[in-house]
């Protein structure tokens, strides 16, 4: 994978303006702040964004690739102030779970999501270079 970043442009912080790869496809369906039983363990935004990403790397594991394989997230939010305001939490979180591997990466404020509990979901696209 290679990050793809204009000579001219900021370098953006936490996630690549485009990436460039060649592989084994890996797509990564909408993950919540769920546990593995399918069960909320907590209402907090950042408690869930950090169980989404465990799901995300759990996903990656089955398919033979890592969190350093990702090329595109897409994050959904309910509120995108609570984003905003929480964005050093999210950063510790997600290096955390994730490392430093910084997809091209898109956020979407949402007005729901389908598990009414849910706060975020995140879908990711993998490759696994050949």
């Amino acid at each position: 994978m290679k990050k793809l970043q204009p000579p001219d442009w900021a370098e953006p912080k936490g996630y690549a303006n485009g990436v460039i790869a060649r592989g084994a496809l890996i797509f990564v369906g909408g993950q919540i702040g769920w546990n593995a039983a399918q069960q909320f363990e907590s209402n907090d935004f950042i408690a869930q964004t950090r169980q989404a990403l465990v799901n995300i790397a759990a996903v990656l594991k089955a398919g033979g690739a890592g969190p350093e394989h990702m090329v595109r997230m897409t994050w959904y939010v309910t509120d995108r102030v609570e984003y905003s305001a929480r964005l050093k939490e999210l950063g510790s979180v997600y290096r955390e779970v994730m490392g430093k591997h910084f997809p091209a990466m898109t956020c979407v404020e949402v007005s729901g999501l389908v598990e009414e509990r849910a706060l975020i979901e995140i879908e990711v696209t993998a490759v696994l270079p050949d």
